[in-house]
């Protein structure tokens, strides 16, 4: 398969899309996922069918409960079928943790039994987009969430010592702090 001139470029800004996605969904950014989006998309994913504002109003009660979220994400195929649309398949590994049972958290993986402690979740999937580069900018115009399998049970993992950084998922997050940082190192950089 040969790339046309500025695919390669094209295809960092999609890869660069599916990552911005994850992240902001895993900070909790409602306002950074829906940028993902072109004003018109329709996402299908699972429970929820729909647009845009929707699935925000969905993801954002949904993740409500979730106190850590991470999404990783694996192959990226990219099939352009023309300059500015491509199918767009990526593989995903979500891992989430729901402090409680009967959480909003916890309906899409049913109803979970946690024995009070909480539950974990892990979910393997892909998603499947087309992609569409509107006025310059690659967004997603259609999702489908392709799910493979998913895995629940009683919170297992280790506690977190206190000194290391710790991810947040919200504005607290160390991401937002060092995005701050860099911002001031160029502005710096530019006197």
């Amino acid at each position: 398969m040969s790339l046309e001139p500025g695919q390669l470029l094209d295809r960092i800004a999609i890869q660069d899309l599916m990552a911005r996605y994850a992240s902001a969904v895993d900070r909790r950014d409602w306002a950074r996922v829906k940028d993902t989006f072109h004003a018109d998309a329709h996402d299908d994913h699972g429970e929820y069918k729909g647009g845009v504002d929707g699935f925000i109003a969905w993801v954002s009660r949904r993740h409500a409960d979730v106190s850590h979220s991470v999404h990783f994400l694996g192959n990226c195929l990219i099939e352009f079928t023309s300059a500015d649309v491509a199918l767009v398949e990526t593989y995903f590994i979500a891992k989430q943790t729901i402090p409680r049972a009967g959480g909003a958290g916890s309906t899409m993986l049913g109803e979970l039994k946690d024995g009070g402690g909480g539950s974990e979740a892990e979910i393997w999937g892909r998603y499947i987009d087309v992609a569409e580069r509107r006025k310059g900018e690659w967004r997603t115009a259609k999702r489908i969430v392709a799910f493979e399998v998913m895995y629940a049970g009683p919170v297992s993992s280790l506690p977190l010592k206190a000194t290391w950084a710790q991810s947040k998922r919200d504005l607290s997050d160390p991401l937002h702090a060092m995005r701050d940082a860099a911002r001031a190192r160029a502005d710096e950089m530019r006197k």
